[in-house]
């Protein structure tokens, strides 16, 4: 029996496991320190279309394809689909996986978006309500500049504790361990976050808005399974960048516990800080997802890494609650995934 551990965590007796995963990114992804890793690069970002939302909601499109040709999948095996992006009412989805025609649950947890999505596709399939489902997230530079900063074409300087949103796409088959053709990896665990507001006011310091919120759900993870960091090879957070984690090993250290040897932060392994002029590092959707796709998966595959536990971060503010004065409150979701023996 899978059961509830603590305040916000599940435990999987009969862990599902990830089936298959496809990554898909643009030029700039391309050309960072992953560029090798990424299963599609876009060279083109308008991916041949009319315009950047239609781009986006192609790339992800591709990466739910290329998900299931990975694993010799048809889609037709596939129960449900968990997706989100950062666009306003979910465009990039309804537009692209939404086309499918997978039964789809349209989800938005910001920059956390694929943590929340693998956490749903682990409990449907382990509470047996799916053999296959799949968990997809979406991100691009050019539609997240257009709603919620500046239009390009503005030329802006960007502060250094700026990120650079992630034009890219992550997609994973999660699936009974019975049913899976292979299992890459399993997920034994989740821990749900919770919307956390320290008053952060600065939409171009998303890492410090969202540190706190990582923060919750790893202690939070820590508390519920009366566990510390050193249970793990890899502490992996979606996009803080170099402030915000910062700030999260600072708030972590105050507990006791030292991540500084096992924390990564996926915003600062897609890009390369010297060459690439991203400032603190990578954001968006798109950016957990395709790193844990293209980089972190293989590396518990693998064996190098035996338990990781990933918890991206979102920053959950719109244009209108930003335009109106209000702080930016931020979520962040535990997974726990394991390499399969």
């Amino acid at each position: 029996m899978d059961r509830k551990v603590g305040r916000a965590s599940l435990k999987f007796e009969r862990p599902p496991v990830i089936e298959s995963s496809a990554s898909v990114v643009g030029k700039k992804e391309g050309e960072g320190p992953l560029g090798s890793s990424f299963d599609k690069i876009e060279e083109d970002g308008m991916c041949g279309k009319k315009t950047w939302e239609e781009a986006e909601s192609f790339m992800q499109q591709q990466a739910c394809i290329l998900a299931l040709e990975k694993g010799k999948l048809k889609k037709e095996e596939i129960r449900y689909l968990f997706a989100g992006d950062l666009l306003g009412q979910l465009i990039a989805t309804s537009f692209g996986a939404g086309n499918l025609e997978i039964p789809l649950f349209g989800l938005y947890g910001a920059c956390s978006t694929i943590g929340e999505a693998l956490c749903l596709s682990a409990m449907t399939v382990a509470g047996g309500f799916a053999d296959r489902v799949l968990a997809v997230a979406s991100s691009h530079f050019a539609t997240a500049e257009k709603q919620f900063r500046f239009p390009l074409g503005y030329g802006n300087q960007r502060p250094f504790s700026s990120t650079w949103t992630v034009t890219g796409s992550g997609a994973f088959v999660v699936s009974d361990p019975e049913r899976a053709k292979k299992g890459l990896a399993k997920i034994t665990a989740i821990t749900t976050g919770k919307a956390t507001d320290i008053g952060a006011k600065d939409s171009m310091n998303m890492g410090a808005a969202m540190a706190p919120a990582a923060y919750s759900t790893i202690a939070r993870h820590f508390m519920d399974f009366e566990t510390d960091e050193k249970a793990f090879d890899r502490i992996i957070t979606g996009d803080l960048g170099e402030v915000g984690r910062t700030v999260l090993l600072d708030f972590m250290k105050e507990d006791g516990h030292d991540l500084s040897q096992v924390h990564m932060d996926c915003g600062m392994e897609i890009f390369d800080k010297e060459s690439q002029d991203t400032h603190a590092g990578g954001s968006g959707c798109g950016c957990a997802a395709s790193t844990l796709s293209a980089y972190v998966l293989r590396k518990v595959v693998t064996g190098e890494w035996k338990k990781i536990l990933f918890v991206p971060t979102g920053a959950l503010l719109s244009t209108v609650s930003f335009n109106e004065g209000q702080t930016i409150p931020s979520i962040a979701h535990g997974v726990v995934i394991e390499h399969m023996e």
